[in-house]
């Protein structure tokens, strides 16, 4: 969470409820890694939390370089697999099946890269204007090309599924992020997660309602021979 302390932790662990709430709405193992994405950014927002208080307090530089780091590879690493990962996990198309494997082996290039980066430059936060801003000195000619890589991988997958109401998880993201992008693009990576965070919501909608299809369908399976016999 982008704005304080105390929002990052009291958002942390309302989306962190959620996201436990959704988990219990899973009822195919498929299902397991998409609905483990609010409990993801709810974890990710108290970490946030974390760099929040020790960015003032020069005693706590090793606790917040664990933190920040931990926030930079869940924001950058491991999200871009996450997504097209827990879409391809679910789609029973085989076509789209196919195309989010190519989206998957994009995101799996991007966290390596992001890794590497990660691994080798420096990622420094600073509290400005009431938000967090990560300071990194990646390499400036590859920044476009990776953030845009970061959209096809975290946003596309959402748009090819053939999943009830992932497309308008889609739309939304991306609205959140051309408005992050207009009027927060200093704090991109940490104001967009705020967004993202709250949006994950729509998943636990979205895995409300297939269970409640699935109930369905499991209630037409076992009255089917009733009603065969009494025709």
């Amino acid at each position: 969470m982008c704005f304080s302390a105390g929002a990052s932790f009291t958002g942390g662990i309302i989306i962190s409820v959620i996201g436990v709430v959704t988990i219990k709405k899973v009822h195919k193992p498929t299902q397991i890694v998409f609905a483990c994405i609010p409990l993801f950014f709810g974890f990710q927002q108290l970490v946030e939390g974390v760099v929040w208080l020790t960015i003032p307090v020069p005693e706590y530089a090793g606790m917040q370089k664990i933190a920040t780091y931990s926030f930079q590879i869940m924001a950058l690493v491991i999200w871009p697999l996450m997504i097209p990962f827990s879409v391809l996990h679910m789609e029973k198309s085989k076509k789209r099946q196919k195309i989010l494997f190519i989206l998957l082996i994009m995101g799996a290039i991007l966290s390596l890269y992001y890794s590497y980066c990660l691994l080798f430059f420096n990622v420094n936060p600073q509290i400005k204007g009431y938000h967090v801003q990560y300071n990194n000195d990646f390499p400036i000619s590859l920044a476009m090309i990776s953030f845009l890589f970061y959209l096809v991988v975290t946003i596309t997958p959402l748009f090819v599924s053939s999943i009830k109401r992932t497309h308008l998880l889609a739309i939304l993201m991306t609205l959140s992020c051309l408005i992050t992008a207009i009027f927060f693009k200093q704090y991109l990576t940490s104001v967009w997660c705020f967004f993202a965070a709250l949006i994950s919501m729509v998943i636990l909608w979205i895995l409300h309602d297939s269970r409640k299809t699935f109930n369905l369908e499991k209630l037409e399976l076992l009255l089917k021979p009733v009603i065969g016999k009494s025709d």
